[in-house]
């Protein structure tokens, strides 16, 4: 069986490197593009490489107009809540790769998508090895309760944090024990300059840079008395490392009902 599949967020960053990804799968078909500033433009033209006879629609709902399986999503915080709840009212299963979504948001989408019979994979980082950071750190979480998160990304980043460190922090916040640090409500000076909890009950304190260099970085810091572990994961300046994730995520959403989020839940 061959997957239909739109691309929305076809002339971004990592849009561009999986129209040509998915057009190349044997059990894929790319059936659809969504880039308002690209509408009416070839997608293969527009990633950069050679006609490939799927024009780009201005938005979502006239990409959704012709038969489609996966609506695969790299759009902007602002925007992908509305595609996602869109398309699972019209039975498309969907993958999500863009971050700025809180739990509100997931659990909304969750909900719609049960309604409606559909998958939905939301991953702040479809990268193999990101994935795997953050395996490694709740592992870690499970025997060192003191952690917090750095979060590195460009100086032009409008979400902080990331959804990698939002994410990871929500996830250590359900399974680490109390914290043994002083509370962030103790502190005085400049209390701020702790960061932000992110997370259930008390939350992990995140820490957002925003600087030039930076393209996504994400470190989770361990401490127990006269020790340290540091877990990190850095990304080069290619969308390449998020293209096999996509692709596996797309193969797998419709295995099930309703929203999950990491990739980790596909990897074994």
């Amino acid at each position: 069986m061959t997957i239909k599949v739109i691309m929305a967020g076809a002339t971004g960053w990592v849009g561009k490197a999986l129209i040509p990804a998915i057009a190349a799968q044997t059990d894929m078909a790319l059936v659809g593009a969504v880039s308002r500033n690209a509408a009416g433009q070839d997608s293969g033209v527009t990633a950069g490489g050679q006609k490939n006879g799927v024009v780009v629609s201005g938005t979502l709902a006239d990409a959704l107009s012709s038969a489609s399986d996966v609506v695969v999503d790299y759009t902007k915080p602002n925007i992908v809540k509305a595609h996602a709840l869109e398309a699972v009212s019209k039975g498309r299963h969907m993958v999500i790769g863009t971050s700025g979504l809180g739990a509100a948001d997931y659990a909304e989408i969750d909900k719609a998508a049960r309604a409606n019979g559909v998958g939905v994979l939301a991953a702040a980082n479809f990268s193999i090895t990101a994935t795997l950071m953050k395996r490694f750190a709740l592992m870690a979480a499970k025997y060192v309760p003191d952690v917090e998160v750095i979060d590195y990304a460009s100086a032009g980043k409008a979400d902080a944090p990331s959804g990698t460190a939002r994410e990871l922090a929500e996830m250590l916040a359900e399974i680490r024990q109390p914290a043994t640090a002083r509370p962030v409500s103790d502190v005085s000076g400049v209390p701020e300059t702790r960061g932000a909890a992110v997370g259930t009950g008390t939350g992990v304190q995140v820490h957002a840079v925003r600087l030039p260099s930076y393209i996504l970085s994400c470190e989770a810091l361990f401490g127990l008395p006269d020790e340290r572990l540091t877990i990190r994961h850095d990304a080069g300046s290619s969308a390449a490392p998020y293209v096999a994730g996509t692709l596996l995520a797309i193969r797998r959403v419709s295995e099930f009902k309703g929203l999950v989020r990491g990739l980790d839940a596909l990897m074994d």
